[in-house]
């Protein structure tokens, strides 16, 4: 793939990473959940505050998909500084016994992954 074709293509994986993630998380709260390690019967405010990460993610990941260039723009400027506090967040809730160290590793891997796409997508802002 071209240098001038990655940070496209990064925009178009992460927003799909995002809507997926966004669809179980809104759709799904108790399936997410125990992915992450939680047990939603026992935690059932979790379900609420997942199904707001659900609504989020997903209007992140329609932004960086928009037909609009100036939303697109918008979506791609800050994601880098979206999914670097989400890796920070899921890193401290793992340090703080929050999360469980399995669904940490996976919350902190993902939202990782999440910033260098969106580093990469930030070079087609150039």
């Amino acid at each position: 793939m071209s240098g001038s074709r990655l940070p496209e293509a990064a925009r178009v994986v992460l927003a799909g990473i995002r809507l997926v993630n966004g669809t179980a998380s809104l759709f799904a709260p108790a399936t997410f959940a125990r992915k992450l390690g939680v047990d939603p019967e026992t935690n059932g405010p979790a379900i609420y505050v997942l199904r707001m990460f659900g609504v989020r993610t997903i209007l992140i990941g329609s932004a960086l998909l928009s037909r609009n260039p100036e939303v697109r723009a918008h979506a791609v400027r800050l994601a880098v500084r979206v999914h670097l506090t989400d890796a920070i967040a899921a890193a401290v809730a793992r340090a703080s016994r929050q999360l469980p160290a399995k669904g940490a590793k996976l919350a902190v891997i993902t939202s990782s992954v999440n910033t260098a796409l969106a580093v990469i997508a930030r070079k087609s802002l150039r």
